[in-house]
């Protein structure tokens, strides 16, 4: 699922509470999609959803995870994290590696710390503060522009309309 195909993804996600249905989607999939469990699936445990890499947002990581236990349903998510994934490269891989050292753990092998949990949220959270700075910043650069725009607006209607036009002309040489 990847948000693109609208019909056949209505199809896919009808069939998705079926006992022994597998479904991939990314993270723009299925956002507000109640998945119906079919017979014997809530008696199973329920739908179990499962990340392949953390995202750069907490929301979008929550959102994933509310896909299951839905409407009072049973269900279960879990995340699978790489040091190779982009978050983990960017902002904690040296950290987690000594830890990984530390507790004389080789690669490849699972590792299910609170300090690794921790790490991954604080590097969430410096991410999107940092997006939350370039919509911020972004946002002032279009006032600037937007007032740039009203004061050109202004001049042309005041020259195409205005009955000052010379007087206008003559401030522009000075």
């Amino acid at each position: 699922l990847n948000a693109k195909q609208h019909q056949r993804e209505a199809e896919i996600v009808a069939h998705a509470g079926l006992p022994g249905t597998v479904t991939i989607a990314t993270n723009m999939a299925g956002r507000g999609t109640d998945i119906k469990l079919g017979p014997g699936v809530k008696e199973a445990g329920g739908l179990a959803i499962v990340g392949t890499e953390k995202h750069d947002s907490r929301r979008v990581d929550r959102q994933l995870r509310g896909r299951s236990g839905r409407q009072g349903d049973p269900g279960s998510s879990q995340f699978y994290v790489s040091l190779e994934d982009d978050l983990m490269r960017l902002f904690m891989s040296d950290r987690v590696a000594k830890l990984m050292d530390r507790l004389g753990l080789k690669e490849g092998e699972v590792i299910q710390h609170s300090m690794v949990t921790s790490s991954i949220e604080r590097a969430q959270k410096k991410v999107e503060e940092n997006n939350f700075g370039i919509r911020k910043r972004l946002l002032e650069y279009d006032d600037v522009m937007n007032n740039q725009r009203e004061v050109i607006y202004k001049r042309r209607r005041h020259a195409l309309f205005g009955d000052r036009l010379k007087l206008d002309i003559l401030n522009m040489f000075h």
